[in-house]
């Protein structure tokens, strides 16, 4: 349990002090450069060297001198030195993996797509364990329900005493632990932020399609173009532009049947019931109007894993239920 709880403090501590390593050029004038095709800020600490002529032009534009950066398929975890251990140990080889995988299934919007399923089987006992909490939250519902009803009525500290006690019963009869339950949701938040940061800092990721989509472009700016107007909305559906508004579709449905499997409410109190579906629908709601603003690359990443917690939910569910079945057949 103390190994749990350092654990925790320790990414609680990372995510809090490592964040806002990527740096953003910016001009004469202290404003923001905005790279005219895709629609993103133009990053200051990239990796490896641009391809695009346009990009290297921008560059060159405000004076950030990008020549001596080795080209993307050349890069190694090791160039530009030590820049902490945030960028060290996560940020650098995780892009060092993206850039590799890119080059060998000549996609990186695919690149991204197996990194992020790799990523999610290697922290599978992790998130197993989450979601085993989540199915068992589920199965004991009922008899959480019965032991608030039982103490509705009943304040004293002796009874309160007695009704933690009969729920570490029920915790324990549903192999339960709050904790571990919880592990899995403080460890997506650093990996979320280090794969932001890493697709940020690589141009090659930018630069490059999947399917119809530019990896580098948000569908506000596939849409809206550099201001928002009617008229260019207009124009976005005659250029085909369009169908990025699917992206914010598929990460809202995406995200709420990933919450809705996995979500473990217990059941033993209505009004809390009540509002931990709201605090789960506005988390959708909000994340689905922030992918407006996400990157295509950074969509991509998001919709993977919502569904590979969806089929993983799924699968852990079908394997719960089997082994319940086989206790009520052998009671």
């Amino acid at each position: 349990m103390h190994s749990k709880k350092f654990l925790v403090v320790l990414l609680l501590v990372m995510t809090l002090s490592l964040t806002g390593c990527t740096q953003y050029v910016e001009n004469k004038d202290g404003g923001q450069v905005i790279e005219e095709t895709t629609g993103q800020r133009l990053v200051e600490n990239i990796l490896c060297q641009p391809e695009d002529k346009n990009v290297l032009k921008a560059y060159e534009d405000t004076d950030v001198n990008v020549d001596k950066l080795p080209t993307c398929p050349e890069f190694v975890p090791a160039d530009g030195g030590y820049e902490g251990i945030w960028s060290t140990i996560f940020i650098k080889p995780l892009s060092w993996l993206i850039i590799q995988i890119g080059e060998i299934v000549k996609n990186y919007g695919l690149a991204i797509i197996l990194v992020t399923i790799l990523i999610r089987l290697i922290i599978f006992p992790i998130s197993k364990k989450s979601a085993m909490q989540s199915e068992g939250m589920k199965l004991a519902s009922k008899d959480l329900q019965k032991l608030e009803a039982k103490y509705r009525n009943r304040q004293s500290q002796q009874d309160q005493m007695m009704k933690a006690q009969e729920m570490m019963n029920i915790y324990k009869k549903y192999n339960i632990n709050p904790m571990s339950g919880c592990l899995f949701a403080f460890i997506q938040l650093p990996l979320f932020l280090a794969f932001l940061e890493s697709l940020y800092r690589i141009p090659a990721v930018f630069e490059g399609h999947f399917l119809v989509f530019n990896l580098g472009t948000s569908p506000f700016t596939a849409l809206f173009g550099s201001s928002f107007s009617f008229d260019n909305l207009i124009a976005s559906f005659g250029n085909g532009n369009w169908v990025y508004i699917l992206l914010p579709i598929i990460v809202g449905l995406t995200t709420f049947f990933s919450f809705k499997f996995n979500s473990g409410l217990s059941g033993s109190n209505p009004e809390q019931e009540k509002q931990m579906k709201m605090m789960m629908n506005i988390m959708m709601i909000f994340i689905t109007i922030i992918s407006f603003t996400m990157s295509t690359s950074i969509i991509i990443y998001w919709i993977t894993g919502s569904l590979f917690t969806i089929i993983q939910s799924a699968v852990i569910r079908r394997h719960v239920d089997a082994r319940n079945g086989k206790k009520r057949s052998k009671e």
